[in-house]
């Protein structure tokens, strides 16, 4: 029994090295096969990934677009322009105008005991020749009523109108206001018999002692001077509240001098108004 099992297996060991051998060559052959696949199938995923696109980084790195609040739109730089806070003016113009409401007062002749006052309107131009100094040009008229001793009379009418022109120097000055200072020279004429032409039936007096007697009717007159143009000048300033880089108030307080009599007298003018400027220096 012993003898006919080893001879069996003796005979079937050829076979049985067969069958190994083959299976082994089928597993080798096997595994390449499955190695060599997933390498295609590796590089075709390397050919198939794209490459990063240089202006995605790009756009990484820049920062976002703002976006509006809903219901609102964007602010465009118009609009941030706008919205900035006001800086004043440059004063850098050419061109100042001012125009504004006017108080002085004066005396109508050259005993009367006390002065009068006026109101009224004044006018400047000034061209800036630098940005500290520059000319001007003034016009004033007043209007008021000065008292008289008279049976006649108690108070008459007595206007001025006043031309002169000097110099404006700009001093300390920022984005809120403006200190200037002025000096004019020129003319003022006072027109003092108005109410004596204006009398109902005419005036028994005269305004002016040169016109006395003119008349039989005439027996005297008001103590006025007489209707002439006499030297006039003005030394003061003005401080400008900006309102814009164009537009300002001005208020401007002056000692006035006018010389209608036999001496130079000083009196008090103020004005406040408008001031517009323009023009490029």
């Amino acid at each position: 029994m012993l003898q006919l099992i080893k001879k069996t297996l003796h005979s079937a060991t050829p076979a049985v090295a067969c069958a190994t051998k083959l299976s082994l060559f089928w597993g080798l052959s096997l595994g390449l096969a499955l190695a060599g696949s997933a390498g295609t199938t590796s590089a075709s995923a390397q050919t198939q990934t794209p490459s990063p696109d240089p202006t995605d980084s790009q756009s990484t790195n820049q920062a976002p677009a703002p976006t509006a609040a809903p219901g609102t739109i964007a602010v465009s730089r118009a609009t941030a322009a706008a919205l900035a806070p006001y800086t004043g003016p440059k004063y850098d113009n050419r061109w100042e105008f001012y125009d504004g409401l006017l108080f002085m007062n004066g005396q109508a002749g050259q005993n009367t005991p006390v002065r009068y006052n006026m109101g009224g309107m004044e006018g400047m131009a000034t061209y800036w020749l630098t940005g500290k100094l520059g000319v001007a040009a003034d016009v004033r008229f007043g209007a008021g009523t000065t008292p008289v001793i008279s049976p006649f009379y108690n108070r008459v009418v007595v206007m001025q109108t006043i031309g002169s022109g000097g110099i404006q120097y700009r001093g300390p000055k920022n984005r809120y206001a403006a200190i200037d200072f002025n000096a004019f020279a020129g003319g003022t004429y006072g027109d003092f018999n108005y109410a004596v032409n204006h009398y109902p039936g005419g005036s028994p007096v005269s305004a002016c002692p040169a016109d006395q007697g003119q008349g039989t009717e005439i027996q005297g007159n008001l103590g006025l001077y007489c209707n002439h143009v006499a030297p006039y000048g003005a030394v003061g300033g003005s401080i400008d509240f900006n309102e814009s880089g164009k537009l300002a108030i001005r208020l401007q307080p002056d000692l006035t001098f006018e010389h209608f009599g036999t001496e130079t007298r000083e009196f008090f003018s103020i004005s406040m108004g408008v001031i517009y400027r323009v023009g490029k220096r």
